[in-house]
């Protein structure tokens, strides 16, 4: 276990792409190592199942933030995946790259290897669409991308509401443009769910330079004379040989509380916990951001949705035989079945907010069961100017880091969802859902005024679990990383996750963060 050349920390939706990528040559000798299981769960590849993965926590670090001064103290639940595959097995499988204009930001911000035309050519290369075959997407490529197979008649019923509140009706969001509304395209092959596990580290594995730890959390990163030369688990160690990198892919939490862990931080902080300084990095942690979200819920007259009642017990039985035997039938569902983007207001110039529609109640992450028939409409702000910090607890690498998210710390950023939840109200009340409706139950009958609206935002407003930029990578000396996502100070030691963006993307994260890891695994194999 002492001379590997790469040893990637975390195989979740990154580190699955560079596992495959870099162990392509049989000279190289390369260790994947997770934290969590192998993901043999059948709730992770049954997309209904992702209603249930909240609940494992044996599959999820189920993180906490701090209480949020914004959102009346309250500790907003951070679901992240502790699994091979990451978040990418237990997420809603949603595949968005993002908008143009976020690639261009970070071309500007990190360098010419980050704009819209190289990652877009990434983007196509890593695509094997089933449904799409044109300029925007690509077929062959190692990540199954498909469109539903049973969509709700309530989600093709928000398509129309949102066409009836004059938004284009938009037939790919990764194509000629991102705005409008219609159904989501998703990471499925077969109906089932298709991660990054599945798409780049299962075809790896029998590959004999490949070595795989699951269960195993790896504790700090060895530094010799500011040069990453392995890392440390509970019981033992792991070196490189020499020349070797460390990659760390762990995600915007995990990434930069490992760096902290190994020294690599704000140094008064580190002093704080207790760990030697070995790179005074201040903004290790910082440039936090998340997509914030808002919700319009409301009863159903109708059981055309999915609810958890007598009635529905039948309907279940019939789609468990409908996906056992042809992967087909409503448990194919990711449940965030439609969507869209939209602007705030006419001073934007591109859509910054973004609907899911969820034929179902949906209440607390799915951890707390909502009887009857109704449906859910989320709204957030994509382009938030908020941002939070991930700092250590405590010097114990078991001990969960401090979240502090920060939503809206920027005045800008409230007026910007209390205009997305009036939109979102606006097509809950359109005809084409009218018809299936009963009552509005949140924010609910009497709550109107902008100030009551605001209100019910701090009260009740979530994640959308999307939090980036802990490690953000740029050309300024300031930057956690360079371009490539090497961190500075440190040799041999890179950071290849959704932790490097320098600004939060406008859209999903899962498909942008495999992006990321190819795109350095490029760079590195030049």
């Amino acid at each position: 276990m002492n001379d590997f050349d790469h040893i990637i920390v975390g195989a979740g939706s990154a580190g699955c792409v560079l596992a495959n990528r870099l162990s392509a040559d049989p000279a190289v000798r390369v260790c994947l190592i997770e934290a969590g299981p192998p993901d043999r769960n059948p709730m992770i590849h049954m997309p209904f199942g992702l209603a249930a993965l909240a609940h494992m926590r044996w599959l999820n670090w189920g993180y906490e933030t701090e209480p949020e001064p914004q959102l009346q103290n309250r500790r907003l639940f951070w679901p992240r995946g502790r699994v091979l595959g990451g978040s990418s097995s237990i997420n809603a499988m949603i595949y968005m790259r993002g908008h143009p204009q976020d690639y261009r930001d970070w071309a500007a911000a990190a360098g010419p290897e980050w704009d819209w035309p190289r990652v877009r050519a990434i983007f196509k290369d890593l695509e094997d669409n089933q449904a799409i075959a044109d300029d925007h997407h690509g077929q062959g490529g190692p990540l199954s991308v498909s469109n539903l197979r049973q969509p709700n008649p309530l989600s093709l019923a928000f398509v129309q509401a949102g066409a009836e509140c004059q938004f284009p009706v938009n037939p790919d969001f990764n194509g000629a443009t991102q705005a409008g509304v219609g159904l989501y395209q998703v990471t499925q092959r077969d109906g089932r769910r298709f991660s990054s596990a599945r798409a780049f580290l299962e075809p790896a594995l029998s590959r004999p330079n490949l070595t795989l730890l699951t269960g195993a959390q790896v504790h700090r990163v060895l530094i010799e004379n500011r040069r990453a030369v392995g890392v440390a688990l509970a019981t033992r160690e792991i070196r490189l040989r020499e020349g070797g990198e460390i990659l760390l892919a762990g995600g915007a939490i995990n990434s930069p509380q490992l760096l902290m862990l190994s020294g690599i931080g704000p140094g008064a902080h580190l002093q704080a916990m207790g760990i030697p300084v070995v790179h005074d990095a201040p903004e290790v942690g910082a440039n936090l951001a998340d997509h914030l979200d808002i919700t319009v819920q409301a009863a159903l007259k109708t059981r055309d949705a999915i609810g958890i009642a007598p009635s529905f017990l039948p309907r279940a039985l019939r789609a468990s035989w409908a996906y056992l035997r042809r992967g087909s039938g409503e448990f194919t569902s990711n449940i965030a079945e439609a969507g869209g983007f939209v602007t705030s207001d006419l001073t934007r110039d591109r859509p910054n907010l973004q609907f899911h529609f969820i034929p179902a109640y949906l209440h607390d992450h799915g951890r707390r069961l909502s009887l009857g028939y109704g449906l859910t409409l989320h709204v957030c702000d994509l382009l938030p100017k908020s941002r939070g910090r991930i700092s250590l607890a405590s010097p114990d690498p078991a001990a969960a880091p401090r979240i502090a998210a920060n939503y809206l710390d920027h005045p800008d950023d409230l007026p910007t969802l209390l205009n997305g939840l009036k939109i979102a109200r606006r097509i809950v009340k359109a005809p084409a859902l009218q018809r299936y409706i009963a009552r509005e139950t949140l924010p609910g009958q009497g709550v109107d005024t902008d100030a009551q609206l605001e209100a019910d935002i701090r009260a009740r407003a979530e994640t959308i679990y999307h939090p980036v930029g802990t490690c953000r990578m740029g050309t300024d000396p300031q930057a956690v990383t360079d371009g490539q996502g090497r961190v500075r100070g440190v040799d041999g030691l890179r950071v290849v996750d959704a932790s490097l963006m320098p600004q939060i993307i406008a859209g999903n994260t899962n498909a942008p963060t495999m992006m990321i890891a190819e795109n350095i695994a490029r760079m590195m194999l030049v």
